[in-house]
């Protein structure tokens, strides 16, 4: 059930990413920067956040096909920041996703600003999703501002930079992966919960199961990063010890590190409990982050 899901729904995202891009490319002196955009959000990847945001949206009981425009503005944000991560000054990766990073294709100075369009091309994005009272947009384009900013995403990823070369105790460690991976997924989940006129008690539920969601993933791949192959995730492993950063790999043994992600896999499917089959789709793709490899 949950591969023929993502299939389908990869296959509507990657579709509507297409004729949605097009609306945002640059005039024809500057196709360079279209290029680069296309080339990093068509090179791969699950398209797990849009997913999400779908899904969060049918456990609701409302079909998230609706909402692809904001959907889809997830998956931009996450490419943005993809194509940021990969840069010389950050992680400085030569491959994503098994294909060369963007910085090593169009350049340093071409990828930032691929990036750079691709963030702001999300909300413009955003504001075109038809179908939802302009008040529920509003909340839904503020909380995925939050999420991918300096109280989010971006906050993450300098609590990172700052813990290069020293070891970070567990509550930083915590810290630094709600705004690096979590805040985005929270977004995610939250966004089609809200989009769906969710109650209260359904939205924290989400919220719960989001929070969990976020954090097993990042574990899973700091395993990955020690466990995992080029072949497999895409680009070289090993990075993080390369960088000297701080991850549930170095600050436990991979033993203990796998069982706070089973931990958090747990609470994630425990706070599903107050819906039905319409939550099948969310409780499947926590569990098999326990499998993943890629």
């Amino acid at each position: 059930m949950l591969v023929n899901y993502c299939q389908g729904r990869k296959v509507l995202i990657e579709n509507a990413m297409r004729e949605f891009l097009a609306q945002i490319h640059a005039p024809s002196l500057a196709e360079i920067l279209n290029q680069s955009m296309d080339y990093s959000l068509f090179a791969g990847g699950k398209r797990l956040r849009p997913i999400l945001l779908m899904a969060a949206a049918e456990a609701v009981g409302t079909d998230g096909r609706i909402f692809l425009p904001c959907a889809c503005a997830l998956e931009m944000i996450h490419t943005y920041s993809l194509i940021h991560d990969d840069l010389p000054a950050m992680d400085n990766d030569d491959f994503r996703r098994g294909k060369p990073t963007n910085h090593k294709v169009y350049g340093e100075s071409i990828a930032i600003l691929a990036g750079d369009a691709l963030l702001t091309g999300a909300f413009e994005l955003i504001a075109k999703q038809p179908q939802v009272a302009p008040e529920v947009l509003l909340r839904v384009s503020g909380e995925i501002a939050q999420a991918a900013g300096s109280k989010g995403m971006i906050g993450g990823q300098v609590i990172d930079i700052l813990f290069e070369q020293k070891q970070a105790d567990l509550a930083t460690l915590q810290e630094m992966h709600r705004g690096k991976t979590g805040a985005l997924f929270c977004a995610a989940i939250r966004s089609g919960a809200l989009l769906a006129d969710a109650t209260d008690l359904q939205l924290k539920a989400l919220t719960e199961y989001a929070e969990n969601l976020g954090l097993a993933f990042q574990i899973t791949d700091d395993i990955l990063d020690v466990t995992g192959t080029q072949e497999n995730i895409g680009k070289p492993v090993g990075s993080d010890v390369k960088n000297m950063k701080s991850t549930y790999a170095t600050l436990f043994s991979l033993t203990e590190a796998r069982q706070h992600a089973k931990n958090a896999i747990d609470s994630a499917v425990e706070s599903l409990a107050i819906f039905g089959e319409s939550a099948d789709v969310l409780r499947e793709l926590v569990r098999q982050l326990l499998s993943r490899n890629h």
